[in-house]
């Protein structure tokens, strides 16, 4: 006689549900398989794997946080309607809590293999996909200690006051959270979100990144037929636009478009007021 255990992986390989959906099934037919896979079928939850071949565009970021951790997390879905359901939308919410309740520093392969009532998160996973009826992934999970860093978040398209479309997260360090560092944060949330800045200054950026980019500006200015002896000086002035492009101190801020975000900041010295880290995930 087969094993409960047996018996589950064989509904799930014959259906491709998800394994608690298998198990309720079973015990709710006497562990018979072909009468579990005819109400699995009439249930709409056989073949869930199948939808895991296709594609996943859109979906849904969420803001989790506790006094350890700080959360972002990601699921894509097959389409916008989905996301914005409840189901959907309390699914992100329960996989927050379940990644502030195990609050340690884990990836999104961990995650999913994290035991969840009698299976894991992955087999949670494959119930909703069954549920929803769409394919669901968990594309992005970042999990940032709360220590000796404050966090401040913006959500753009939002859908919930925690989830939306594009969320923007800034770590930071100051002697106080005033008012007024609570609006300076989630301004430059604002502004990160808008700007979508590639590092925070400009050594940190990738520095294949900015040779691509010098060899590109030298070439274009070859290639205008201006003299040699001034070549250095205008990519000078080219690599310094790229960088106000591409890094967050020294891009122009959006709310005034008159200083540099750096500048901002510094107008905030009296707080110690330091950004030590950005952070978007976007649909």
């Amino acid at each position: 006689m087969s094993s409960i255990t047996d018996l589950i992986k064989e509904l799930r390989d014959k259906t491709g549900a998800g394994f608690l959906d298998c198990k309720k099934t079973l015990e709710e037919n006497n562990n018979d398989i072909e009468n579990s896979i005819e109400a699995l079928r009439k249930k709409g939850l056989a073949k869930a794997s199948k939808k895991s071949d296709r594609a996943a565009n859109e979906g849904a970021v969420g803001v989790y946080s506790n006094k350890d951790i700080t959360v972002l997390i990601k699921v894509n879905s097959e389409t916008d309607f989905a996301a914005k359901s409840d189901t959907f939308l309390d699914f992100l919410d329960n996989l927050g809590a379940l990644v502030l309740e195990n609050n340690t520093i884990i990836d999104k392969n961990n995650l999913l293999n994290l035991k969840y009532e009698d299976g894991t998160i992955k087999d949670y996973f494959d119930s909703m996909i069954a549920k929803i009826g769409e394919n669901l992934i968990l594309s992005d999970l970042l999990i940032k200690e709360n220590k000796d860093s404050h966090y401040s978040y913006y959500i753009h398209n939002s859908y919930r006051g925690n989830i939306g479309k594009i969320v923007s997260l800034l770590e930071f360090t100051s002697t106080n959270k005033e008012q007024e560092i609570e609006i300076l944060s989630k301004n430059l949330c604002m502004h990160i979100a808008a700007m979508k800045p590639e590092s925070l200054d400009i050594e940190d950026l990738d520095k294949n990144l900015v040779e691509r980019e010098e060899k590109i500006q030298r070439e274009l200015i070859l290639s205008s037929g201006k003299p040699s002896n001034i070549i250095d000086k205008i990519l000078e002035g080219k690599m310094k636009k790229f960088y106000s492009e591409v890094t967050l101190l020294n891009q122009f801020y959006i709310l005034d478009q008159d200083k540099l975000v750096k500048s901002v900041i510094e107008e905030h010295s009296k707080y110690e007021f330091k950004v030590k880290s950005f952070e978007i995930i976007s649909l």
